[in-house]
């Protein structure tokens, strides 16, 4: 057996071949280096003190503050990528355990001790600011410091700011005991299934709400929902507490309102939010109608709400080993050019940026980690006969290809791009993937279950994630026009939302509105908005490479490279898409009626 063969049986972390695993020696050498840095960490934190009072005293007492935050900034970075990438690696090893904790400790002291630069840098005059960036010792600090100047009027002095950053370890309480109890107390019991009992939990619910036998699934989702729906008041005041977390810090820092507040940071427009569930809805009658197919493939008269995931093309029998998806994934994104390709490579074989297989205490499903020092980092859990993992691996090295162009060409400060921009790269190179699979699809069954996997990640991403959206702001606005939330006000809102996307075709249960507080992205308010605009530049920039000129692929690599140098708005404007209209996201929906034409054909 090859070192690119999965094992059929979950080997333990230390029985894992190294060439499967990911090269943390990029961080570190070993454990002493890893905590050597912990102590320089913990000795600047000492030292932050004496610019205290002093950061604005002149250009060069501002230089060096930028210049000391960007150097300890990077070690605290690193730190915690290494104490991250080991305990994901294996979270029931007591020594990750550890190592995760005091990473965790270092960065909360660290962002308290130095909550005072930002507000004393914030109170000089913002021309005299100006003047000094101006000098060329603040080239790379330059992007940092302007970004910095936007959020003057939202900065709060330098005691309140200490007072803000402690705080914020409390203000993560409700997010964290929602995870508790839902992932941790909540018990759900097991489900008969034809291959035997199946245990009941949050992992395992979307995989048996994929079930081919219809009373498998009906079972779960009762069973699943009886639980939540015992614990119902618990649920609405730990989101009730969350929401209202999100509308004190908008009061305290002067933001017309939560939504405004968190999409500043980005320099978003509210209408761009509003766009977004303006075109959706506009769109609903294709999605209507993307259920009405569904429930006619499955044969009934009406569709439950159980019934919208179960696959509507079964799974077809295709094994690409991990060496093989590498290939296939290179030759699929060859219109981006030879050295995007042979980077990725490189980096997804030899030079260890993936660690590839499962082994006990390892998390589950996909991520990509990249920091400016270090590899992009991208953890797998790859089967060789799941299609979807080679689409999760392009999807991650996407990611990773996204951070390896940022970190190599910006500075520290200003290299970290945003959520906005993240799910571009990533959705996209599934798009040239799945387009790739499709032009050599040779059979039906492949071209239908490619079809089938696009149609669904549109379905889950861009309405639903719209509907979600949506959802979070209704209640927001709710709470600011003085109205309390209560579990009924949170029940009814979400009811009309899944009677509205999903429309006539599908059926709801008394119960099925407790969806809404079983959704943790709702804990991280006004986020999820970003997958459903990414999914949509990642379609329209797409097409651009695919079918377009050699130009339209450099503009999309230039957007690759500049990191976090522009507002997200501005980089996608440079890769040649304009979030600011509706039509990005148009053009994706209409791509969708494509695709369910394209899918009905073919199966109906």
């Amino acid at each position: 057996m090859s070192a690119d063969t999965p094992k059929k049986t979950i080997p333990e972390r230390k029985h894992v071949a190294v060439q499967d695993t990911w090269d943390l020696s990029a961080l570190y050498i070993d454990e002493k280096a890893w905590e050597q840095d912990c102590n320089r960490i913990e000795e600047a934190l000492e030292e932050s003190s004496r610019f205290k009072g002093h950061v604005a005293d002149g250009a060069e007492s501002l230089l060096e503050v930028v210049t000391w935050m960007s150097t300890n900034g990077q070690i605290a970075e690193r730190v915690m990528q290494y104490a991250f990438l080991l305990h994901a690696a294996d979270g029931s090893d007591s020594a990750n355990q550890r190592r995760q904790s005091i990473s965790n400790r270092i960065m909360t002291r660290f962002s308290a001790a130095t909550s005072f630069i930002e507000p004393e840098i914030l109170a000089v005059d913002t021309g005299t600011i100006a003047s000094w960036l101006e000098q060329p010792g603040f080239a790379d600090y330059r992007i940092m410091v302007e970004k910095m100047l936007r959020f003057k009027p939202h900065v709060l002095g330098p005691d309140e700011e200490k007072i803000m950053a402690l705080q914020g370890e409390v203000a993560n309480k409700a997010h964290e005991t929602f995870g508790a109890l839902t992932n941790v107390d909540f018990n759900f019991g097991s489900i008969r299934t034809a291959e035997g009992m199946v245990p009941l939990t949050q992992s395992t619910y979307g995989y048996l709400l994929q079930n081919p036998d219809r009373k498998v699934r009906e079972r779960t989702y009762r069973k699943f929902y009886r639980v939540f729906e015992g614990h119902k008041h618990v649920l609405a005041n730990l989101y009730d507490a969350s929401v209202k977390q999100d509308l004190f810090r908008a009061k305290v820092r002067s933001y017309p309102d939560s939504r405004s507040m968190f999409l500043f940071p980005d320099n978003v427009d509210g209408s761009v939010y509003d766009n977004l569930i303006a075109a959706v809805h506009s769109a609903l009658p294709q999605l209507h109608r993307y259920y009405d197919i569904r429930r006619r493939m499955l044969g009934l008269d009406k569709l439950a709400h159980y019934d919208v995931y179960v696959p509507l093309v079964k799974g077809i029998e295709v094994t690409h080993s991990y060496d093989e998806a590498v290939d296939v994934i290179c030759a699929a994104l060859s219109p981006l050019g030879i050295d995007y390709v042979a980077t990725l490579r490189e980096g997804l074989t030899s030079a260890r940026w993936v660690d590839k297989y499962e082994n006990k205490g390892k998390r589950s499903g996909a991520f990509s980690s990249g920091i400016y020092s270090g590899l992009p980092y991208i953890l797998m859990n790859y089967q060789e006969d799941v299609l979807r993992d080679v689409f999760t691996l392009a999807h991650e090295g996407g990611h990773s290809m996204h951070s390896y162009y940022s970190a190599r060409n910006n500075p520290f400060p200003s290299y970290d791009y945003t959520i906005f921009e993240a799910e571009v790269a990533s959705t996209f190179n599934e798009q040239l993937l799945a387009d790739h699979l499709l032009r050599h699809a040779d059979s039906k069954e492949m071209a239908a279950y490619v079809l089938g996997k696009q149609i669904d990640d549109v379905v889950a991403t861009l309405f639903r994630q719209t509907m979600f959206a949506e959802y979070e702001m209704l209640v927001h606005r709710q709470v600011e026009q003085g109205e309390p939330i209560t579990v009924d006000s949170l029940r009814s809102t979400y009811r009309k939302l899944l009677k509205t996307y999903f429309g006539p075709n599908v059926v709801f249960s008394k119960a099925s509105d407790m969806e809404g507080l079983r959704i943790p992205h709702f804990y991280r308010a006004f986020y999820v908005y970003k997958y459903a605009t990414g999914i949509s530049a990642a379609i329209a920039l797409a097409d651009k490479v695919m079918h377009g000129a050699a130009e339209d692929r450099d503009r999309y690599l230039a957007f690759l490279q500049s990191g976090g140098s522009r507002y997200p708005m501005e980089s996608l404007r440079l890769a040649g898409v304009d979030m600011s209209t509706p039509e990005p996201v148009s053009k994706a929906l209409e791509a969708f009626a494509g695709l369910l034409d394209k899918f009905e054909s073919l199966v109906m």
